[in-house]
């Protein structure tokens, strides 16, 4: 047994007899499968080597990208009456057609001519600011014309008032010259007395002087006289120049006062034509919504009042359009630890509902039935479930989404982060680690650094 000699007892002694003794031999089987288990043992080894693609696994659903592309409602903007509908439900519609015809509830609006009467109201108001327009151009010719006026008034005022200044110096000229007269007169009497006196005159000579020297103080008492007058016509002139200007001033201060009347009553008018009109245009425009038009291409899918004869409220909703050519998105969330891995750009796979695949979630390469997106917006704040929102957008370099896919629709994602080996994984997943931040590019970047 133990092999100490070198003569062999198998060659001489068959121990196929003792059956005891036959199973302690090994046997070819025993080598299978210890070979087998190395074999899976290197494997196993070898298999903790292969790369493993991180990633985060998150709920979502289909939306559109823009938001004038996701499903709407259609609000009533004035009260009324359901009177007619024009689509049902699963009708494709195109921007502007319409959709329901509402009736007036209120009695403000009940006139059938109530635009007509209004466009009157507003010509008859536009004619009254014209009138009064017309009578400020009148009364601005008629200030025109006493201001010419006034110019030659005082001109010839001016005049009459030169002339009495005249006549005034010409009078004070003459009264001086009675007076030099009367002076000399005067002397002349005195001369002829005494010669008279001394009978070297005749009293015939004397009494004549004496006549003169009358008539030469009646002339002195004339020209006084002249001169009073021609002062009292200088006056006279003043005070009527100056009533001239008074006058003008005060007919010139009425007419601009009938001037801004008649400004201010247009102003008013025009003020009144304004506001008919806005309220005209207010009519006008209500008049069309009581058409509930289509804001944009899309199919009927419910409607929210359906009676004829119901009676609805401003802003009331009245049906839902999915709008037709919508761009399809994801919209998906993930928790606040795993924000910080998101990034606009960023890999995405989706299973949609209805369409089956078969997952490998750490081997993107060898999964089947799932569709490629890319983040294409990121939230910078928290939604009301404590997640942050994601965009992820068709990936252009990817298999095409589906036709059939809709608005709604689940979709369950799984955002693509960086290739690690298999057994970093297991030890990250063992500790609760979270996921590389950083990428492997960035990695070699901070090692060269």
């Amino acid at each position: 047994m133990m092999q100490i000699s070198k003569n062999k007892i198998s060659e001489k002694v068959s121990f196929k007899e003792f059956l005891s003794l036959k199973m302690t031999y090994p046997g070819d089987d025993s080598k299978k499968r210890r070979k087998i288990l190395l074999w899976m043992l290197l494997g196993a080894f070898l298999f903790l080597f292969l790369p493993w693609t991180q990633n985060i696994r998150s709920q979502g659903f289909v939306t559109a990208l823009r938001p004038d592309q996701r499903p709407q409602t259609v609000h009533t903007i004035i009260a009324g009456r359901i009177e007619k509908w024009y689509v049902a439900e699963g009708d494709f519609v195109h921007k502007g057609d319409t959709v329901l015809l509402v009736s007036e509830i209120k009695d403000d609006y009940f006139d059938p001519q109530l635009l007509e009467r209004t466009q009157m109201q507003v010509d008859a108001k536009t004619m009254s600011a014209f009138s009064y327009s017309e009578k400020v151009k009148a009364i601005e010719i008629q200030i025109e014309a006493m201001r010419q006026n006034n110019i030659l008034r005082v001109e010839q005022a001016t005049n009459r008032l030169r002339m009495a200044e005249l006549q005034v110096i010409s009078d004070s000229i003459r009264f001086e010259q009675a007076k030099v007269n009367f002076k000399i007169g005067e002397e002349q009497l005195k001369r002829a007395e005494k010669l008279f006196q001394e009978g070297l005159r005749s009293l015939t000579d004397f009494e004549q002087r004496e006549l003169r020297f009358q008539e030469v103080q009646a002339g002195m008492i004339a020209a006084e006289n002249s001169l009073l007058q021609s002062i009292n016509a200088r006056i006279a002139a003043q005070i009527e120049l100056n009533a001239i200007d008074n006058d003008f001033r005060d007919r010139m201060a009425k007419a601009r006062a009938d001037m801004f009347e008649s400004m201010s009553a247009q102003f008013d008018t025009e003020a009144t034509v304004t506001k008919l009109e806005n309220q005209y245009s207010n009519y006008e425009m209500r008049t069309g919504f009581r058409y509930i038009l289509a804001p944009q291409d899309g199919y009927i899918t419910q409607a929210v009042q359906v009676g004829i004869g119901e009676t609805i409220k401003e802003g009331s909703e009245i049906i839902s359009i999915m709008p037709a050519n919508a761009q399809l998105a994801v919209e998906m969330f993930v928790a606040p630890v795993d924000y910080p891995l998101m990034r606009v750009g960023s890999k995405v796979r989706f299973i949609f509902d209805g369409w089956p695949a078969i997952v490998f979630s750490g081997w993107p390469q060898i999964t089947n039935g799932t569709f490629g997106g890319v983040i294409h917006a990121i939230d910078n704040f928290a939604s009301p479930n404590g997640k942050y929102r994601i965009l992820v957008v068709e990936d252009p370099e990817d298999e095409k989404w589906p036709e059939a896919l809709r608005i709604g629709s689940g979709a369950d994602g799984i955002a693509l982060l960086n290739d690690v080996p298999l057994w970093y994984e297991i030890w990250r997943q063992l500790n609760g680690f979270p996921a590389d931040y950083y990428t492997a590019r960035e990695k070699a970047d901070n090692k060269k650094k």
